[in-house]
């Protein structure tokens, strides 16, 4: 799939200034011509396996119900009012995976996935908000897209889905296939299927940071280091048995600011984390993996790629793969920086690498982290 007019006649740095987190863009015929990477059928099995996350969500007689996957049986497709949502599509097909990459001007560590949207007439997920941005590439059909930059978010209790309360659209616009809408975070929306339609939304990660606190906190726990045990040799009497003491409280107090942390710890955490596979997804090895000897002759000759379901990021001396990291060095790095941001590597850089590098890469070969290209 060649690089794509995703933003019409707007560069990536006019639209990350003028429009990223600040407003909605819709650009007709991002895709010309665009058609769906899977059918209806094929679709529908995907919803059926079970390390893809899937939801089925109706709007029968105004009852809004939500079911998660595995989804084994859908709705009679001439029913109207019910959509399939297949999150992470990207993990499991190569040319939703090059799509997603065609976003790349949006760092890796930001991309999250590729989600894929079937509906039927009338189809929907009510008006609702996303805390992250989102571009809705239209793949098949049309829908009907109402927009809003409300400030009242307050959301319909009791539902299985959050849906809006007040909600008040300003504009509205019918998506055909190849067109595209982006809307930033928290802006209303409420797409609406006109017949049968596929949207595919191309969504980023922002985790809160409460979210990123308590992770940097468990993973500072194996680095914490506090010698010593708690004694108090000039304790006195106790007035009050029950009360904590002043002197025990300040005592510990003053142990726990010892607990600091520096720029490399956050770079460390945050490598890992970004690059940590969701929990649903699971690395398929070789069944007869090569010997070093003969994966370096056949990587010298093919290349090698990352596995769709790799995630590998970097930071100055720091490689990031797959939630494990490591420190290169300096004549190590340009075929490991090389492999992340293209997400491959010709068979004369692997060539040329270090012995500890074709090392590397063939341990990741055996785990089904890289494959052969």
């Amino acid at each position: 799939m060649k690089n794509l007019p995703l933003l019409g006649d707007i560069t990536p740095a006019r639209f990350l200034r003028e429009y990223w987190h600040k407003k909605p863009l819709l650009v007709r015929q991002a895709i010309p011509g665009f058609k769906p990477l899977l059918k209806r059928d094929a679709l529908v099995n995907l919803a059926q396996q079970g390390d893809v996350e899937s939801r089925l969500i109706t709007h029968f007689g105004r009852q809004w119900e939500m079911q998660h996957g595995p989804v084994t049986e859908v709705p009679a497709f001439a029913q109207k009012d019910w959509t399939l949502l297949l999150q992470g599509v990207n993990l499991h097909l190569d040319a939703a995976d090059r799509l997603l990459r065609q976003f790349n001007f949006i760092p890796d560590a930001r991309l999250d996935d590729l989600m894929i949207s079937y509906a039927t007439d009338g189809g929907g997920v009510g008006p609702h908000f996303d805390s992250y941005d989102v571009f809705l590439l239209q793949a098949h059909g049309q829908r009907r897209w109402r927009i809003g930059a409300q400030q009242d978010l307050t959301l319909v209790e009791g539902m299985p889905l959050k849906i809006l309360k007040h909600f008040t659209p300003e504009e509205e616009f019918v998506l055909e296939p190849g067109d595209m809408l982006y809307l930033p975070p928290h802006y209303a929306h409420d797409g609406v299927a006109i017949g049968e339609c596929m949207t595919y939304s191309i969504g980023f990660r922002a985790p809160s940071y409460q979210e990123l606190g308590e992770a940097f906190l468990q993973f500072m726990v194996e680095t914490v280091e506090l010698p010593g045990r708690y004694a108090d040799p000039e304790l006195t009497p106790a007035r009050a048995p029950a009360e904590i003491g002043n002197a025990m409280l300040q005592k510990i107090r003053e142990k726990l600011q010892q607990i600091s942390f520096e720029e490399e710890d956050i770079t460390i955490f945050l490598g890992e984390y970004l690059s940590e596979p969701k929990a649903s997804v699971y690395f398929k090895p070789p069944a007869r993996p090569l010997s070093l000897a003969r994966f370096i002759d056949a990587a010298g000759k093919r290349g090698v790629k990352l596995s769709r379901k790799t995630h590998m990021l970097y930071r100055g001396k720091h490689v990031f793969i797959n939630g494990e990291s490591f420190t290169a060095g300096r004549a190590d790095k340009a075929p490991l920086l090389s492999l992340a941001n293209t997400r491959c590597l010709e068979g004369m850089a692997l060539a040329a690498a270090s012995a500890d590098v074709q090392e590397t890469l063939h341990q990741w070969y055996a785990d089904g982290w890289i494959e052969l290209a």
